[in-house]
């Protein structure tokens, strides 16, 4: 599966995406901005979590990439509940290419996926009230602040605010 927007292509994972990820997600601000990327960010992990993609059917996770190349910049995922037809999406892109509105344009796409191919009725994120320029996307996307969880993760050994983004397929268009 593989989905295309003007400037980018979100396609499957290979095993010749692995040195790109394993660089890109090795940086400090990457770990510092998720929940479950480490860091340092052991050798040899991107091939491994590549390897694992595509074994669960209700977790469809893309890499990022610039339509006129075929290295992967980031990744974005889409892990579905079917009980609830919902969604949470989750993302990273790599720190050349922050500020250039490319996150924005995968979550736009992932998003209109979800409600137009997979027909959720919701999609929803979470970032780290720390990190900012995360909530930015997801409001450029569409997604509307629902609220915020004090506390609710902990990286690191520090408890962590989070912030919740959510939009209805009736909110779509």
């Amino acid at each position: 599966m593989q989905i295309a927007t003007d400037r980018l292509l979100l396609r499957p994972f290979t095993a010749a995406d692995a040195p790109s990820v394993q660089r890109l997600v090795s940086a400090y601000e990457i770990a510092e901005g998720t929940l479950l990327i480490p860091h340092p960010y052991p050798e040899g992990a991107a091939a491994e979590w590549i390897a694992k993609q595509g074994t669960n059917p209700n977790n469809h996770v893309f890499a990022i990439a610039l339509r006129d190349a075929a290295e992967a910049i980031g990744a974005i995922g889409l892990e579905v509940v079917p009980e609830h037809v919902r969604g949470e999406i989750g993302y990273w892109i790599g720190v050349p290419y922050w500020g250039r509105g490319y996150m924005t344009e995968a979550v736009r796409a992932v998003i209109g996926w979800a409600f137009e191919s997979l027909r959720l009725h919701r999609v929803f994120a979470q970032h780290f009230t720390r990190n900012p320029a995360s909530g930015r996307v997801m409001q450029k996307a569409g997604m509307k602040h629902e609220g915020s969880l004090r506390q609710h993760d902990k990286k690191w050994d520090a408890y962590v605010d989070v912030e919740v983004y959510g939009i209805l397929d009736s909110e779509w268009g």
